[in-house]
């Protein structure tokens, strides 16, 4: 039978590493042997799995962490560096979803696919990974088709459009030979014209507690082809994120991604 991968969690008490750690408690493909929060976490010293007695306790750096063999990350900045820190000096496949990294971490990061397997992602939901493959072949199939990208979320989101829409944007601009930064077209008002040729427009609903939702509308004459997810429920992230890490761990160095995931059997 083979061994659970030792698994480490960096920010294990925010939103999504708490959420993983609900679902490793009936995962028998990882061991948590890690689980780092930062030391003005209210969880400092409390035990990963309350109720039993050789329970993990949470940590604040990375100096006592065992062997590993794969590292999921949710976190901040700082933090993702010294996660990075750790996995390259250890060869540690490292999984991530931080955002808003500066130029500097995000050249170490690209940097170290050198050394180790890293895989990031703005959006772990394997769904939105289908998504992405399929509207990357539809905007290429059909390039002089509209196309319009329209995302909802709860009431509480502060960016607008979503990381996740713009990734899409961002994909489909790819797939027709062009860039986002070229074909966006992010607000209208007043008296716009006709559409711009070739653009890719942007549509934002926020309310209620609406998880995620994403649609891409491929708009032709006569008719119109319509490619959408929505999350129900906010543990499909972590899910993805688990399922990549036990996914990399062993791969080889390089920059991986979900597309790569989904691409085999689960």
């Amino acid at each position: 039978m083979t061994r659970p991968l030792r698994l480490a969690i960096n920010g294990a008490s925010g939103r999504m590493g708490s959420a993983m750690l609900g679902l490793l408690v009936n995962d028998a493909r990882f061991e948590l042997v890690h689980a780092v929060v930062s030391p003005d976490s209210p969880h400092d010293g409390l035990p990963v799995f309350a109720g039993r007695a050789d329970a993990l306790r949470f940590t604040h750096d990375w100096s006592r962490a065992p062997a590993l063999d794969v590292v999921i990350d949710f976190s901040g900045p700082a933090a993702m560096a010294a996660v990075l820190d750790y996995c390259l000096a250890h060869g540690t496949p490292l999984v991530s979803g931080t955002t808003g990294l500066d130029a500097a971490v995000e050249a170490r990061v690209a940097d170290a696919g050198k050394l180790i397997a890293i895989l990031r992602a703005a959006n772990f939901s394997l769904g939105v990974a289908v998504l992405t493959r399929l509207l990357r072949e539809a905007a290429a199939a059909l390039p002089s088709w509209d196309l319009e990208i329209v995302e909802a979320h709860h009431g509480r989101k502060q960016d607008a459009p979503s990381g996740t829409a713009l990734a899409l944007g961002h994909a489909a601009a790819a797939a027709r030979h062009t860039t986002l930064d070229a074909a966006a077209v992010y607000s209208r008002e007043g008296q716009t014209g006709e559409r711009a040729k070739g653009s890719i427009g942007f549509a934002v609903v926020r309310g209620g507690d609406i998880v995620g939702e994403h649609t891409a509308m491929l708009v032709g004459q006569g008719e119109r082809l319509e490619l959408g997810h929505r999350a129900t429920d906010r543990t499909i992230f972590a899910r993805g994120a688990l399922q990549a890490a036990h996914w990399l761990s062993g791969r080889v160095a390089g920059h991986w991604q979900l597309d790569d995931v989904i691409s085999e059997p689960h």
